[in-house]
């Protein structure tokens, strides 16, 4: 059975002329580009936990398959405002499963599109434990109520925000979780 141990997440921006070509310049600029990636559902494994991305990439080999929760946006319109965003919901109950959320966007702010897929993994797994909100509430409220449950130990997003190239070159946007056997 394989369930990952271990996690990093790597955000990226990349620049082409093809879209194609601008998605491998984001990949790079992760440091994820070398390995075969498959997208996968958004759990996050229970009991697995965070290393640091030079760690993670460490551990893998070029060609390998590896699993990944990633978020992409790309534009060739210039100046466009475009966000890859992946948030992360953990349990306190290292037993049990997390979340984690893809988001992309145009026109949000780091800040914006960073809250908004916290928001989206923390909902996902406040259902699933059983903890009662108000799904209008703001998200500074949701989080103070998931907080004062005592069933969430942390919440985070990573994002990768930048405007379209002011030559039309296509511009690609990558927020990512690799998962490590």
């Amino acid at each position: 059975m394989y369930v990952p141990q271990r996690i990093f997440l790597t955000r990226g921006v990349g620049r082409h002329w093809e879209k194609l070509s601008s998605f491998e310049m984001a990949l790079r600029d992760c440091g994820i580009a070398q390995f075969n990636l498959v997208r996968v559902s958004s759990i996050y494994p229970p009991g697995c936990r965070f290393v640091k991305p030079d760690i993670g990439i460490a551990e893998l080999e070029a060609g390998q398959i590896v699993h990944v929760i990633i978020s992409e946006a790309a534009t060739n319109e210039p100046r466009r405002l475009m966000a890859a965003s992946v948030g992360v919901a953990i349990p306190r109950d290292k037993t049990q499963f997390g979340y984690l959320s893809e988001h992309h966007s145009f026109g949000q702010t780091r800040k914006k599109a960073g809250d908004y897929a916290e928001d989206l993994a923390a909902e996902m797994l406040a259902t699933v434990l059983g903890v009662k909100f108000d799904p209008d509430k703001s998200w500074d409220e949701k989080r103070e109520i998931w907080r004062i449950s005592g069933k969430f130990v942390r919440t985070a997003s990573i994002t990768q925000t930048a405007f379209g190239d002011k030559n039309g070159r296509w511009t690609t946007v990558i927020a990512a979780a690799i998962l490590i056997p």
